[in-house]
């Protein structure tokens, strides 16, 4: 807002789902934003989902950038007192291999951080990671804090959709992680678990169309929704601007906020969008699923923040963006 000047920060990756949204926030509280982009301004990327959110004009610069190069991030950070690094490969499809994928991304984070250690006015780092990087080993169910670490062979060893993501994922906050200690660098992560809610960007994000399966009836998707934690990205992108501020903030923060078992989410969507065929419960009863084990945010409650949407926000703006966009 006018006359609420709060500095230059820059968003990697400021195409994505989380990144855009972020941008949107940043700009609202009144700071100047950086973001970077592949391939800009060559890219036949339309980009004015970003260039028309409010304050744009006066204060969003973009800037080319690429993990495979990290020193391309050195001039967009430059003078910022705060880097939110959310850029990461995404390829579920697996047309690289996995161990490429993830130098990459070590690689191109690492040489971030090293940007940001550089420049010498970036006070704090603000780093996306996800819920993949908590969850998956064989301690058995329970509710998991921010001390435990997914285990990569046992990620591999469960063959998962979209696995090589889920270990660079892990393997690039640990990276992050040992970095900054071993260079005295004010990091923080954040690990969210399923975004859900709008979306400025123009594609369909794909945590969106999962948690949305059902109105989709794609049921290849059904599996990861047996039991699912959520979280709307108003309060995912609230949370790193949080921290980014906050004087005590440390380490890695849990981020969700919604529990919901699948026969439980049919029950609550066919009631509040009756318009929609959402499957029963019975007919979901088959359903060949992996259960995750939850995660606790209470370290990121303890700090003060708290969550403003519920399930019924999540589904309500999720289906509303969803109708605007032509995907519903």
């Amino acid at each position: 807002m006018e006359g609420e000047d709060k500095g230059i920060v820059c968003v990697t990756g400021g195409t994505g789902y989380l990144a855009s949204w972020l941008i949107k926030k940043l700009l609202e509280d009144g700071y100047r934003v950086r973001t970077t982009v592949r391939s800009y301004p060559d890219s036949k990327k339309d980009l004015s989902y970003l260039t028309s959110l409010p304050g744009a004009q006066q204060n969003l610069q973009i800037f080319s950038a690429d993990l495979a190069h990290p020193e391309s991030f050195d001039k967009a950070i430059q003078g910022c007192t705060g880097v939110f690094h959310v850029a990461h490969p995404i390829d579920f499809e697996d047309k690289e291999p996995e161990q490429v994928k993830t130098q990459r991304s070590i690689n191109g984070t690492l040489g971030i951080l090293n940007a940001c250690l550089n420049s010498n006015t970036v006070k704090r780092v603000v780093y996306t990671s996800s819920a993949s990087t908590v969850v998956f080993n064989d301690k058995g169910l329970g509710v998991l804090d921010e001390s435990e670490w997914s285990d990569v062979g046992f990620i591999r060893s469960l063959n998962l959709f979209g696995a090589s993501y889920m270990i660079s994922k892990t393997q690039t906050e640990q990276a992050a992680l040992g970095f900054a200690e071993e260079h005295g660098l004010d990091l923080v992560t954040v690990v969210p678990t399923f975004i859900n809610g709008p979306f400025v960007c123009p594609r369909l994000p794909g945590s969106v169309y999962t948690s949305m399966a059902m109105f989709f009836g794609d049921k290849n998707q059904y599996k990861y929704l047996s039991k699912v934690q959520m979280v709307h990205v108003d309060d995912v992108a609230r949370a790193h601007i949080f921290l980014f501020g906050h004087p005590g903030a440390k380490g890695r923060y849990n981020c969700t906020s919604v529990n919901i078992t699948i026969d439980k989410m049919s029950e609550f969507l066919s009631t509040r969008y009756p318009e929609y065929p959402i499957p029963t419960p019975d007919s979901l009863k088959e359903i060949e699923s992996f259960r995750y084990p939850d995660i606790s945010s209470k370290k990121l409650l303890d700090t003060g923040f708290k969550y403003k949407y519920g399930l019924e926000e999540i589904y309500d703006e999720a289906i509303q963006c969803c109708k605007e966009k032509g995907f519903l």
